[in-house]
């Protein structure tokens, strides 16, 4: 018989060679990259539900965010990139996420908020906005201009 690790190794494996996230942490896929290190990997979401719109994620195909070993490290990173968007953006409110449905690889949203921008109390996940690539590039640019150090 088989056991329940074998099946959970193939279910991992799967995901690995098929995750969008693990090809764009490995920039196989080209991306709006907005920040990088060792173990993290944070780019603008191409369904962007307000201009600045990223995704956390770490490098090492994860499912679930609460399984990221090193967590302090991954708040560290979604911190320092909020604090980045606050100054980037004018703003004073980043909304985060934590969902993990869409995408079977740890990530977490870092939305920045802004007066009359459609959302209202909550951000609705079904309301995607439009962006030209040059918007594209500026955001990620004026993100990556604004973290520290």
């Amino acid at each position: 018989m088989f056991s329940e690790g074998f099946f959970k190794g193939l279910v991992v494996n799967y995901f690995m060679e098929d995750c969008i996230f693990c090809k764009i942490a490995s920039e196989e896929i080209t991306s709006y990259k907005v920040y990088e290190n060792d173990g993290f990997f944070a780019f603008l979401d191409v369904n962007p539900r307000n201009r600045g719109h990223t995704l956390v994620v770490p490098k090492e195909h994860i499912r679930w965010v609460w399984d990221v070993e090193d967590i302090g490290g991954y708040m560290e990173v979604c911190r320092k990139i909020a604090m980045a968007m606050k100054k980037a953006f004018d703003t004073e409110y980043i909304a985060c996420a934590v969902l993990g449905e869409d995408v079977p690889h740890a990530h977490i949203h870092l939305i920045p908020r802004f007066p009359k921008d459609g959302h209202g109390g909550a951000i609705k996940f079904n309301l995607i906005k439009s962006f030209t690539d040059g918007e594209m590039k500026e955001f990620a640019t004026l993100i990556s201009q604004n973290i520290k150090k």
